[in-house]
Protein backbone atom coordinates (compact mmCIF):
# COMPACT_ATOMS: atom_id res chain seq x y z
CA UNK A 1 0.00 0.00 0.00
CA UNK A 2 1.37 3.57 -0.78
CA UNK A 3 1.26 6.01 2.24
CA UNK A 4 1.58 9.06 -0.32
CA UNK A 5 -2.20 8.65 -2.00
CA UNK A 6 -3.70 7.29 1.20
CA UNK A 7 -2.62 10.00 3.26
CA UNK A 8 -3.66 12.88 0.46
CA UNK A 9 -7.27 11.47 0.72
CA UNK A 10 -7.74 11.40 3.72
CA UNK A 11 -6.25 15.09 4.29
CA UNK A 12 -9.22 16.13 1.52
CA UNK A 13 -11.46 14.11 2.90
CA UNK A 14 -10.50 15.65 6.57
CA UNK A 15 -10.32 19.22 4.49
CA UNK A 16 -13.98 18.88 2.62
CA UNK A 17 -15.17 17.87 6.24
CA UNK A 18 -14.19 20.97 7.78
CA UNK A 19 -14.69 23.70 4.28
CA UNK A 20 -18.25 22.13 4.76
CA UNK A 21 -18.63 22.46 8.38
CA UNK A 22 -20.30 26.13 7.61
CA UNK A 23 -23.86 23.52 6.63
CA UNK A 24 -23.64 22.56 9.91
CA UNK A 25 -23.79 25.99 11.73
CA UNK A 26 -25.15 25.53 15.42
CA UNK A 27 -27.88 27.69 16.89
CA UNK A 28 -27.29 31.24 18.35
CA UNK A 29 -27.92 29.82 22.22
CA UNK A 30 -25.50 27.06 21.27
CA UNK A 31 -23.07 29.33 20.22
CA UNK A 32 -23.87 31.58 23.15
CA UNK A 33 -24.24 28.79 25.74
CA UNK A 34 -20.76 27.44 24.48
CA UNK A 35 -18.99 30.68 24.81
CA UNK A 36 -20.18 31.22 28.20
CA UNK A 37 -18.42 28.16 29.20
CA UNK A 38 -15.06 28.72 27.51
CA UNK A 39 -15.48 32.30 28.78
CA UNK A 40 -15.80 30.61 32.36
CA UNK A 41 -12.91 28.29 31.92
CA UNK A 42 -10.69 30.81 30.69
CA UNK A 43 -11.68 32.82 33.94
CA UNK A 44 -10.43 29.93 35.87
CA UNK A 45 -7.04 29.78 34.51
CA UNK A 46 -5.74 32.98 35.78
CA UNK A 47 -7.65 35.15 37.20
CA UNK A 48 -5.78 38.02 35.71
CA UNK A 49 -7.87 37.02 32.61
CA UNK A 50 -10.73 38.25 33.63
CA UNK A 51 -9.10 41.75 34.47
CA UNK A 52 -7.63 41.54 30.85
CA UNK A 53 -11.21 40.75 29.32
CA UNK A 54 -12.62 44.20 30.77
CA UNK A 55 -10.29 46.31 29.26
CA UNK A 56 -11.04 44.62 26.04
CA UNK A 57 -12.85 46.77 23.61
CA UNK A 58 -14.52 43.28 21.97
CA UNK A 59 -13.67 40.04 22.66
CA UNK A 60 -13.95 37.07 20.01
CA UNK A 61 -14.50 33.91 21.23
CA UNK A 62 -14.30 30.34 19.73
CA UNK A 63 -14.83 27.57 22.62
CA UNK A 64 -14.21 24.45 20.40
CA UNK A 65 -11.57 24.72 17.39
CA UNK A 66 -11.22 21.55 15.47
CA UNK A 67 -7.99 20.90 13.36
CA UNK A 68 -7.18 17.33 11.50
CA UNK A 69 -4.55 16.35 9.36
CA UNK A 70 -2.46 13.53 6.94
CA UNK A 71 -0.12 16.29 5.31
CA UNK A 72 -2.99 17.96 4.12
CA UNK A 73 -4.60 19.81 7.43
CA UNK A 74 -7.89 21.97 7.58
CA UNK A 75 -9.20 24.00 11.10
CA UNK A 76 -13.10 25.38 12.10
CA UNK A 77 -14.98 26.47 14.55
CA UNK A 78 -17.75 28.68 15.62
CA UNK A 79 -17.96 31.52 17.90
CA UNK A 80 -19.40 34.96 19.07
CA UNK A 81 -18.16 38.29 19.42
CA UNK A 82 -18.84 39.85 22.37
CA UNK A 83 -19.20 43.72 23.16
CA UNK A 84 -19.38 44.32 27.14
CA UNK A 85 -20.69 40.49 27.70
CA UNK A 86 -23.23 40.91 24.98
CA UNK A 87 -22.93 38.64 21.83
CA UNK A 88 -23.19 41.28 18.83
CA UNK A 89 -22.10 38.55 15.61
CA UNK A 90 -21.20 34.81 15.29
CA UNK A 91 -18.02 34.21 13.45
CA UNK A 92 -16.30 31.13 11.83
CA UNK A 93 -12.21 30.57 12.08
CA UNK A 94 -10.76 28.03 9.43
CA UNK A 95 -7.40 27.51 7.90
CA UNK A 96 -5.72 24.81 5.67
CA UNK A 97 -2.06 23.68 5.32
CA UNK A 98 0.22 21.25 3.33
CA UNK A 99 2.69 19.82 5.60
CA UNK A 100 3.72 17.60 8.12
CA UNK A 101 0.61 17.68 10.10
CA UNK A 102 -0.59 14.56 11.53
CA UNK A 103 -3.26 13.88 13.81
CA UNK A 104 -6.86 15.49 15.74
CA UNK A 105 -7.39 18.08 18.35
CA UNK A 106 -9.54 20.42 19.83
CA UNK A 107 -8.79 23.40 21.40
CA UNK A 108 -10.41 27.02 22.18
CA UNK A 109 -9.57 30.46 21.39
CA UNK A 110 -10.04 33.82 22.67
CA UNK A 111 -8.84 36.79 21.16
CA UNK A 112 -9.29 39.70 23.04
CA UNK A 113 -9.56 43.55 20.93
CA UNK A 114 -7.87 45.70 23.05
CA UNK A 115 -8.23 48.90 21.13
CA UNK A 116 -11.29 50.32 19.25
CA UNK A 117 -9.00 50.54 16.11
CA UNK A 118 -8.06 46.92 16.10
CA UNK A 119 -11.72 46.40 16.93
CA UNK A 120 -13.09 48.36 13.58
CA UNK A 121 -10.39 46.78 11.31
CA UNK A 122 -12.50 43.20 12.23
CA UNK A 123 -15.44 44.14 12.15
CA UNK A 124 -15.41 46.21 8.78
CA UNK A 125 -13.32 43.27 6.98
CA UNK A 126 -14.92 41.13 4.75
CA UNK A 127 -12.76 37.56 5.81
CA UNK A 128 -9.65 38.80 8.71
CA UNK A 129 -6.66 36.78 8.03
CA UNK A 130 -4.20 36.34 11.24
CA UNK A 131 -0.90 37.34 9.63
CA UNK A 132 -1.79 38.35 6.50
CA UNK A 133 -4.30 41.33 7.64
CA UNK A 134 -2.69 41.66 11.22
CA UNK A 135 -0.46 40.31 13.58
CA UNK A 136 -2.30 38.60 16.83
CA UNK A 137 0.31 38.45 20.45
CA UNK A 138 -0.20 35.28 21.57
CA UNK A 139 -0.17 35.08 25.29
CA UNK A 140 1.00 31.83 27.31
CA UNK A 141 -2.65 30.59 29.02
CA UNK A 142 -0.58 30.25 32.02
CA UNK A 143 1.03 34.00 31.85
CA UNK A 144 1.45 33.57 35.87
CA UNK A 145 -1.08 36.43 37.59
CA UNK A 146 -0.50 39.96 36.43
CA UNK A 147 -0.12 40.75 33.03
CA UNK A 148 2.91 43.39 32.03
CA UNK A 149 2.40 46.48 30.35
CA UNK A 150 4.03 44.72 27.12
CA UNK A 151 1.48 42.55 26.98
CA UNK A 152 -1.35 44.51 27.87
CA UNK A 153 -0.15 47.16 25.39
CA UNK A 154 -0.81 44.89 21.81
CA UNK A 155 -4.05 45.88 19.94
CA UNK A 156 -4.68 42.45 20.00
CA UNK A 157 -3.91 39.14 22.03
CA UNK A 158 -5.01 36.18 21.44
CA UNK A 159 -5.52 32.64 23.58
CA UNK A 160 -5.43 28.95 23.15
CA UNK A 161 -6.49 27.02 25.67
CA UNK A 162 -8.34 23.88 26.61
CA UNK A 163 -5.89 21.61 24.13
CA UNK A 164 -7.35 17.97 23.61
CA UNK A 165 -6.15 15.31 21.34
CA UNK A 166 -3.22 14.70 19.12
CA UNK A 167 -2.01 17.80 16.76
CA UNK A 168 1.42 19.12 16.62
CA UNK A 169 -0.13 22.75 15.56
CA UNK A 170 -1.59 24.80 17.60
CA UNK A 171 -1.54 28.52 16.45
CA UNK A 172 -3.33 31.44 15.09
CA UNK A 173 -1.18 31.86 11.66
CA UNK A 174 -3.12 31.90 8.51
CA UNK A 175 -6.59 31.39 10.09
CA UNK A 176 -9.56 33.09 8.23
CA UNK A 177 -12.36 34.32 10.18
CA UNK A 178 -15.54 35.42 8.92
CA UNK A 179 -19.15 36.43 9.62
CA UNK A 180 -21.65 33.56 9.65
CA UNK A 181 -25.03 34.11 10.19
CA UNK A 182 -26.19 31.24 13.10
CA UNK A 183 -29.42 30.05 12.86
CA UNK A 184 -32.69 30.84 15.36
Amino acid sequence: MKLKPLAASIGLTVLGLIASATSFAHSKAELDASAAKALKHFYALNPANRELAGKAASILIFSRVTKAGAGIAGEFGEGVLQLKGETVNYYSVGSASVGLTLGVGQHSEIIMFMTKESLDKFTQSEGWSVGADTAVAIVSEGAGGQYDSAITGKPILGFVFREKGLIGDLSFEGSKITKIKATG
